[in-house]
């Protein structure tokens, strides 16, 4: 066995004890972690393979602090209490590296150095002493502590009651253990709120698409009423990026002055599924047989996406891009369009409503319709008031433009419940989803989420072991458990879940502030929370929701009267 003493030099010049190497074992003091690794592997008569030449244990501790330090950097852990611990822990295992211990002896003469052993050295029993073998009382109780030092840990500190102490791979679980905890929760906030996953909406990107579907409008790929102001005359020209959510681009313009939005279900034209026609329908029977024949298509178009039969033999609204270009970009951006659910509704509703959008021209898959502020939970009142007429500030003014907006949103359920051949489903509601105008009118800006009966009932009718099953957003069905599916029939209304997430927020305590008198606003509180419960509504004949609902009129027609009344 091979002993040499080797003089380390520390960082300040001066020299530090003899290292003693036999075999590759370093022992030293006043010397790092780091430098006695690396003099080892220096050092040219270690005859041990090319290993941290430390003690076994204090190695895998060591190896145990590295990996935890890098589990903690790839996890991006921002926790000093955890980056402490680990130090803590290095500066352990270098003061135990650090004492000092007696150079081996050398062999007896005539007989040969043991072969190298592999690393890491295994546990070898421990010999028996001068005075013979152990009674069985001290190996009893030698075994009793080396199976509690086992149960310890090799890093492992026995406290006063005989427990073991943390160590490094007790921290590294606790730590997997937050991290997955960490992740399970963020899992769960995207099921729960898919637009989360939301793209970074950036001017840059905006940019970008426009300049495409200019590219495309050029190469007679697509046509539009709007393409030439956009990408001609300047007539059209980008603001901003409002919000991107799972495919869906909405950016603000202005138009010859006016304030507009575009929007898209895709960034890309080609991400829509292409239009595939009979090739001998235009030449059998000319353009009118192609028409015909696209009307077919776009009449199986809107009765998918909306459970609705398209009346008539033209086309009319959802045709607003018509004009200009050839039969094949005219064709291709018309079925871009018409894969967009929420074109089809403004397109249909924009004559018969006065609360939804009016599409106001398209370019390609992006279709323009007028801009108005959207609510927010960040205003006192949900909906911006600066731009509404006749508002005088205080909270009088307040609560007669809250009072002017609830009756709008009365008359918009009447609207949808009542005026069309289906009754029309919000399955989205919330203050987001919804404008006003300046005399008040509330409109609906975003109606992805809104259903006409027939494709309600279809979304609905799935299966389920439980009522939870049969919740689609907003809009609730029961799961019949005898045959395991859920009722095509929706047991709230959008009168319910308006009540819910807007009437709620209004007709609260705050009331107090807004000048309307006591016994109203105690009237007002509980109409509203009747009608809010779903289950009280569910649990009703339709006579007690209508009732409900003309409780709520009075009220608020009452409401104005004395607001009136109060100021003069």
């Amino acid at each position: 066995m091979a002993i040499t003493n080797v003089t380390a030099v520390g960082q300040d010049g001066e020299k530090l004890e003899p290292l003693c190497i036999a075999d590759g074992n370093v022992n030293s003091r006043g010397i790092s972690l780091a430098s006695s690794v690396q003099l080892a592997y220096e050092s040219p008569i270690c005859e041990y393979p090319k290993k941290p030449p430390l003690d076994r244990d204090f190695y895998q501790q060591a190896m145990k602090v590295k990996r935890g330090l890098v589990f903690l950097r790839e996890k991006k852990v921002q926790s000093k209490k955890w980056e402490r611990w680990w130090v803590r822990r290095v500066e352990q295992g270098a003061r135990r590296a650090d004492t000092p211990a007696a150079c081996p002896p050398p062999p007896p003469p005539g007989r040969r150095a043991p072969p190298p052993l592999a690393w890491p050295l295994p546990r070898a029993p421990s010999p028996a002493g001068p005075a013979g073998p152990r009674s069985r009382r001290e190996s009893a109780g030698r075994g009793r502590r080396g199976m509690a030092r086992r149960r310890c840990g090799r890093c492992g500190r026995r406290g006063r009651r005989g427990r073991c102490g943390r160590c490094g791979r007790g921290a590294l679980l606790a730590c997997a253990a937050w991290t997955a905890g960490w992740v399970l929760a963020a899992a769960l906030l995207l099921r729960a709120h898919p637009g989360v996953r939301s793209e970074r909406c950036t001017d840059e990107k905006s940019r970008r698409i426009l300049a495409a579907l200019c590219q495309e409008y050029q190469g007679g790929v697509l046509v539009g009423d709007l393409c030439e102001d956009l990408c001609v005359a300047g007539q059209l020209r980008y603001q901003r990026c409002l919000y991107y959510e799972r495919g869906k681009k909405v950016l603000q313009a202005t138009w010859r002055g006016r304030p507009i939005i575009l929007k898209s279900k895709e960034e890309a034209f080609s991400s829509f599924q292409p239009l595939s026609l009979p090739e001998d329908a235009a030449e059998e029977g000319g353009p009118d047989a192609l028409e015909a024949e696209l009307h077919l298509l776009v009449a199986g178009e809107v009765r998918n996406a909306l459970g609705l039969e398209l009346s008539g033999g033209s086309l009319g609204p959802l045709w607003p891009g018509r004009r200009g270009g050839g039969r094949r970009g005219q064709l291709a951006s018309l079925w871009a369009l018409l894969q967009q659910e929420e074109f089809v509704l403004f397109s249909l509703l924009q004559d018969l409503s006065r609360h939804a959008l009016p599409v106001l021209g398209s370019c390609g898959h992006f279709y323009a319709v007028e801009y108005l502020a959207a609510g927010s939970p960040r205003h006192r009142a949900l909906f911006p008031l600066e731009g509404a007429a006749g508002v005088p500030r205080g909270g009088r003014g307040q609560a007669r433009a809250v009072s002017d907006m609830a009756l709008s949103f009365l008359d918009m359920v009447s609207h949808f419940e009542d005026d069309f051949a289906h009754r029309l489903h919000l399955c989205d509601v919330k203050p987001e989803n919804f404008a006003i105008r300046s005399d008040f009118t509330v409109v609906a800006i975003d109606v992805d989420m809104a259903f006409f009966e027939p494709k309600m009932r279809e979304i609905l009718e799935q299966n389920c072991t439980g009522d939870e099953d049969c919740n689609f957003f907003d809009c609730f069905s029961k799961c019949d458990l005898r045959v395991n599916k859920c009722g095509a029939e929706r047991v709230n209304s959008n009168l319910q879940v308006i009540c819910d997430k807007i009437f709620r927020h209004w007709f609260s305590s705050s009331l107090g502030s807004w000048a309307i008198p006591f016994p109203l606003q105690r009237q007002l509180r509980d109409a509203v929370q009747e009608c809010a419960d779903p289950w009280s509504m569910a649990r009703s004949p339709p006579r007690a929701a209508s009732d409900v609902f003309w409780k709520l009129r009075s009220l608020l027609r009452a409401t104005q009267r004395e607001l009136q009344e109060a100021e003069k």
